[in-house]
């Protein structure tokens, strides 16, 4: 496998519940399920898989990086 495919693969990687809550700085389950359900955090939506919940990894690191950018912008 190339490194172009490998690079494909790691990003579009889907992440459990576990993972994203962490990722996403220690965070509760239903700190995300909040998310979810906030139209205003524009948290990306998971994919069911046998009734659990993943996410793909690329769209968690780019809301997290959204994040980042939004809070830079405010001046201190």
């Amino acid at each position: 496998m190339n490194e172009e495919t490998q690079e494909i693969l790691e990003n579009t990687r889907r992440i459990p519940i576990k993972i994203v809550c962490e990722l996403c700085g220690g965070v509760s389950d239903m700190t995300i399920h909040s998310w979810l359900n906030d139209e205003r955090k524009n948290f990306p939506e998971p994919q069911r898989i046998n009734r659990r919940r993943y996410w793909r990894l690329n769209e968690v690191s780019a809301w997290l990086d959204a994040q980042s950018e939004a809070m830079e912008a405010f001046p201190k």
